[in-house]
């Protein structure tokens, strides 16, 4: 008695297939890392079962209160950001709290967002997907954003 079995193959998404949404994340009160870590999945589409290595099939990300981030333990005062001008001995640093204080105080998640994101061309064009805004306005209510509750992705 000989049964044929059909394996079921892996269908590998194009970049037309793929579906993206827009999701809504209130970064109050939330430790950076693990906020870093489910933007940056969420960016890459790896929460979806349709998730493809090699393409763009990640959702949008709006992340509202940036500046209320919440960093654990002594990091405010102990994590350091470098920099380089470019010149022989231009290396700059800059502190957690200076940055939460200053001017861009939504550089500190993007460049978290950023470290864990794949370099190269998909990883930067899969970054260009995520805003990020230092109050809860924002500008992107005409593609109606579902809001997302980090709480239950942590």
């Amino acid at each position: 008695m000989v049964t044929s079995k059909i394996a079921k193959q892996t269908r590998s998404l194009s970049s037309k297939e793929a579906q993206k949404e827009w999701v809504l994340i209130d970064a109050s009160e939330i430790v950076l890392g693990r906020l870093a870590s489910v933007v940056s999945n969420i960016l890459r589409g790896k929460h979806k079962p349709t998730f493809t290595p090699h393409v763009d099939c990640g959702d949008n990300v709006v992340i509202i209160n940036a500046e209320k981030v919440k960093l654990t333990g002594n990091k405010l005062d102990d994590k350091i950001y470098y920099r380089h001008t470019g010149y022989p001995g231009g290396i700059k640093s800059i502190n957690a709290r200076k940055i939460l204080e200053g001017k861009n105080p939504d550089r500190v998640i993007r460049l978290a967002v950023k470290r864990m994101i794949p370099k190269g061309p998909l990883g930067r064009k899969q970054l260009s997907n995520m805003k990020v805004y230092n109050g809860a306005e924002h500008p992107h209510e005409a593609q109606s954003p579902k809001v997302q509750n980090i709480d239950n992705l942590i």
